[in-house]
C-alpha cells in the first residue's frame, strides 16, 4: 500500500490519519530538515502532554538547549562510551542464561531485557527491577498513545494512570540527578561514585543548561527510544539475518559484515516507522498543497524503500552500497541522539546470538514485522543446538 501511494501520490491526504502521509524519500527529508515549516511544537504532539516539554517536542532554540546536554553526554561523555561495553557483557549474560534450553522467544529473553538494562544503566535506574521500569514505560506510553489517537483533542488531558506512572518515574530520575552519579536514592547505602561510574543522565543534568524538571522530561524520552525502538531494531536485525541463510552464512564467515547487516536491516524495517510534524504555514511539497496547521506524517518505512534511492528496495542485501542513507534514525534537527548506542546494542546482541550453534528461526512459529508506528515482530521464536 505504501509503495502504491509513493508511486501515485508521494504526499497524500489520508483520512484515517487525519493528515498527510509522506512516502517518498525526497519529501521525507525535506519535511524533517525544515523544522520552521514542519514542527513538532504543536499542542497535538501527545508526548509533551504526559512528560512535559522535551527535546522531542520542541524546536528552534528551546530544542537546541534541551538536546545539547544529552547529545554531548551520549557522544563525548565517558558514561556513554562505557555503555557499549556494558551492552556486550549484558548480551553475553542473557544469551548464556538461555543457551541450555535450545529454544527461546528472543524479545522476552534477550532483546527486550537488553534494551531495558542499557537504558537503566544510562539513566541511573539499575536499582529498579526491570519489570518495574517496563511497567512504568507501558503505562506512560499507553497515555501517550491514547492521546495521539484523537488528533482533534489537542487539549485533552492524559489519563491518571499515565500521570501517576510518570510522577513515580520522575521521582526516581530526580533522585538519580540529586545523587550526582545515578547510583540510586541517597541514604540507601550508596555514596557518590568516582567519575568513571557516572551516568549519561548525570552528565547531561550537570551541564547547567537544564532545570531538574527539564532533564527529567528529556530522560523520559530517552527511555522511550531506548526501550521500544531499540528492542525492535534488534529483533528486526535477527529476523532479517535468520531469514536469509545465504547472507547469514556470509556474516558467520566474516563477522565484520554484521555492521553492514545492521544498516541494511535499519533501512528495510525501521523500528520507529512513522513520525509526525505540523505545518506552520501554507506551502507545497511533493505536489501537495499543505495548509497551516495540517498534520504531516512521515513514513520512514516507505521512504527507506523508495526505488529512486535504493535499487531493488524490498530485498535484504548486506552488500548494498548506500544502505547508510536510510532514515531509520530520522533526519535533521531531531536525528536520534542514541543512534550510536542503539547500533552498539544490536551488534552486541547479534554477536552473542550468532555464537549459538545452528541458530535458526522456529519453523513452527513464523515471525514477521507488524505495526504502523512501531515495526517489529510481536514475537521471535528461535531454536539452536544446546
Amino acid at each position: 500500500m505504501l509503495a502504491r501511494l509513493r508511486q501515485r501520490t508521494p504526499v497524500a491526504w489520508v483520512p484515517a490519519l487525519g493528515g498527510w502521509l509522506v512516502t517518498s524519500y525526497a519529501a521525507a527529508v525535506a519535511v524533517m530538515r525544515d523544522s520552521r515549516v514542519f514542527t513538532v511544537e504543536d499542542p497535538r504532539f501527545s508526548t509533551a502532554r504526559v512528560v512535559g516539554p522535551s527535546m522531542l517536542s520542541l524546536d528552534g532554540g528551546a530544542h537546541a538547549r534541551h538536546r545539547a546536554p544529552f547529545f554531548s553526554a551520549f557522544h563525548r561523555g565517558g558514561a556513554a562510551a562505557r555503555l557499549g561495553e556494558y551492552a556486550e557483557r549484558e548480551a553475553a549474560r542473557l544469551v548464556a542464561a538461555i543457551r541450555p534450553d535450545g529454544a527461546a522467544e528472543l524479545r522476552d529473553t534477550v532483546t527486550g531485557p537488553l534494551a531495558v538494562s542499557v537504558v537503566a544503566k544510562a539513566l541511573g535506574l539499575e536499582h529498579l527491577a526491570p519489570e518495574k521500569i517496563l511497567s512504568a514505560y507501558a503505562r506512560i506510553a499507553g497515555g501517550v498513545t491514547g492521546l495521539s489517537g484523537d488528533q482533534s483533542a489537542a487539549n485533552g488531558a492524559p489519563g491518571p494512570d499515565a500521570m501517576a506512572a510518570f510522577a513515580a518515574l520522575a521521582a526516581e530520575l530526580a533522585a538519580a540527578i540529586e545523587n550526582g552519579n545515578g547510583a540510586g536514592r541517597p541514604g540507601a547505602g550508596r555514596t557518590r561514585s568516582a567519575p568513571d561510574s557516572r551516568t549519561v543522565l548525570a552528565d547531561a543534568a550537570q551541564s547547567g543548561d537544564l532545570t531538574t524538571g527539564e532533564a527529567i522530561s528529556d530522560a523520559a524520552v530517552v527511555m522511550f527510544g531506548g526501550i521500544d525502538t531499540t528492542d525492535g531494531m534488534m529483533a528486526n536485525a535477527v529476523l532479517h539475518l535468520l531469514s536469509d541463510l545465504g547472507q547469514l552464512e556470509l556474516v558467520r564467515v566474516d563477522p565484520r559484515l554484521v555492521l553492514a547487516a545492521i544498516e541494511e536491516s535499519l533501512r528495510l524495517e525501521p523500528a520507529a516507522a512513522l513520525l509526525d510534524r505540523y505545518a506552520t504555514r501554507d506551502g507545497a511539497i511533493g505536489g501537495a498543497e499543505i495548509k497551516a496547521g495540517d498534520r504531516v506524517s512521515i513514513s520512514l518505512a516507505a521512504a527507506n524503500r523508495d526505488p529512486a534511492v535504493f535499487r531493488d528496495p524490498d530485498r535484504f542485501d548486506i552488500f548494498r552500497s548506500n544502505a547508510g542513507r536510510h532514515l531509520a534514525f530520522a533526519h535533521g534537527p531531531h536525528f536520534c541522539i542514541g543512534a550510536t548506542l542503539a547500533r552498539a546494542e544490536t551488534h552486541a546482541a547479534l554477536d552473542a546470538l550468532l555464537a549459538l550453534p545452528r541458530l535458526c528461526l522456529d519453523p513452527a512459529r513464523p515471525a514477521a514485522p507488524r505495526g504502523l508506528i512501531f515495526r517489529r515482530p510481536p514475537a521471535l521464536h528461535v531454536t539452536w543446538d544446546p
